[in-house]
């Protein structure tokens, strides 16, 4: 990694979505699915899916901090689920979907606090943030068929029905940060 990326571990719900939504981002380099924040080593779709890993469903992201900061990583992230429910995420339900913030540095612990509770300040939300923020370790890269999904199966009804309206959102919400904007 070039010395002026960085990296930080994002999951809210499925991976599919958090994924699809930094990769419209400017600044971002890469989002990699995968599984984190758990115990077993090297777990499958199937053993995280089934919630005997302790793993959530994250996104490794890469990104240039002279083109978007960290707090504008979190700025989307708080925007594009719902870090108010518990180990879910609209029908994903478990562990594995919980809202986690898994922090590279203690400079990213610091800004990931702090963001927390100004968003639970802001009333965005009208219930208290979940979201767990804890020292990352281990990223286990998930399966092939799940890297660049929506990109990959943008007809899919998963797609079409969860992933769609988060990209629309972001596209109207956050058109100065986007790669494609004009």
């Amino acid at each position: 990694m070039a010395d002026s990326l960085e990296m930080t571990t994002l999951g809210g719900g499925c991976f599919w979505c958090v994924e699809a939504v930094y990769q419209e981002l400017q600044g971002v380099q890469s989002a990699v699915s995968g599984y984190a924040g758990g115990a077993v080593e090297n777990p499958t779709y199937y053993q995280v899916c089934n919630g005997i890993t302790g793993h959530a469903e994250v996104v490794q992201i890469t990104f240039d901090p002279n083109i978007i900061a960290f707090e504008d990583i979190l700025y989307v992230f708080w925007r594009t689920h719902d870090p108010t429910t518990l180990n879910r995420q609209g029908y994903d339900v478990g562990t594995q979907y919980r809202s986690i913030i898994l922090y590279h540095s203690e400079q990213q612990r610091a800004i990931a606090e702090k963001s927390k509770r100004d968003m639970d300040a802001s009333g965005l939300w009208p219930h208290a943030i979940v979201t767990e923020i804890s020292p990352f370790t281990t990223f286990y890269k998930a399966e092939d068929y799940h890297q660049n999904f929506y990109r990959d199966n943008p007809y899919q009804p998963y797609c079409l029905a969860i992933i769609d309206p988060k990209i629309t959102k972001l596209r109207k919400e956050f058109r100065a940060k986007l790669k494609d904007a004009s």
